[in-house]
């Protein structure tokens, strides 16, 4: 029997956001839900999922099904209650895709660009003062921080304080952040005139909850490295890991 991971309490927890979604509430669910969980795990092919959760296409299609009417990001979205936007952290991290990754029968944008580091997604995450996801957007591997900023702090709610290091040093994002009358800790870069007298050190040491987020959602390793070829199945798999993180709360 492979290793599951929602406790009966946090099953229950997803089944009532599930149906409230929406999905409906068919008896083996849990183990097609579990099925999901453990492929985003375990980065294993769909075909190679084990029998125990019945048959892989059934799950795949059934995940399919979900992150193509956006189900699965409407559950994260559901799970992300009261957060403490006292402070609000935003970084990006880089995620290698897999060659299977490649070639997806769409003309559409998929989030794969060429950066140094080759084919590559990166996640723009925003956490809140507890080290949680609130919200998160994906890009091609080589768009630059200060590009993605704008939209990402554009729909994230009113927080008192903006965190991010100095590759988010730009005037025009300070501007947008305080235009939503929220107060910037954003490091300036070493040859900027102005300075960083200003800046608030010792709340930017807390920085570290939004790398401590990456660390805990690459733990899976269907999000360490991209094996989905279309965007909104890699995003809803990230939307998947999000909502664990949230679980127990």
């Amino acid at each position: 029997m492979p290793r599951l991971m929602l406790s009966d309490e946090h099953w229950l927890k997803l089944r009532t956001i599930m149906r409230a979604e929406n999905i409906y509430d068919k008896p083996k669910h849990r183990l097609i839900v579990e099925g999901i969980f453990y492929r985003l795990r375990v980065g294993c092919p769909w075909r190679d999922l084990p029998d125990y959760f019945g048959q892989w296409n059934t799950v795949y299609k059934r995940f399919n099904d979900w992150s193509s009417k956006d189900k699965l990001m409407k559950i994260f979205q559901s799970l992300v209650n009261e957060p403490d936007l006292e402070w609000a952290f935003i970084d990006g991290s880089i995620v290698k895709a897999h060659q299977h990754s490649a070639a997806a029968a769409s003309a559409a944008d998929q989030g794969i660009g060429d950066s140094r580091g080759g084919k590559t997604t990166k996640i723009h995450m925003a956490v809140d003062a507890f080290g949680l996801p609130v919200l998160f957007m994906l890009t091609g591997g080589q768009a630059h921080d200060c590009k993605a900023a704008p939209v990402l702090v554009e729909a994230l709610p009113r927080s008192e304080y903006v965190i991010a290091d100095k590759g988010y040093d730009s005037e025009a994002l300070r501007i947008q952040i305080k235009e939503k009358r929220s107060i910037p800790v954003i490091q300036r870069k070493s040859n900027s005139t102005v300075g960083n007298d200003d800046m608030d050190w010792c709340l930017y040491k807390y920085r570290h909850l939004v790398e401590n987020v990456f660390a805990r959602l690459k733990h899976f390793r269907s999000i360490a490295t991209r094996y989905d070829k279309l965007k909104r199945n890699y995003q809803s798999m990230l939307a998947l890991a999000c909502s664990f993180l949230w679980l127990p709360r």
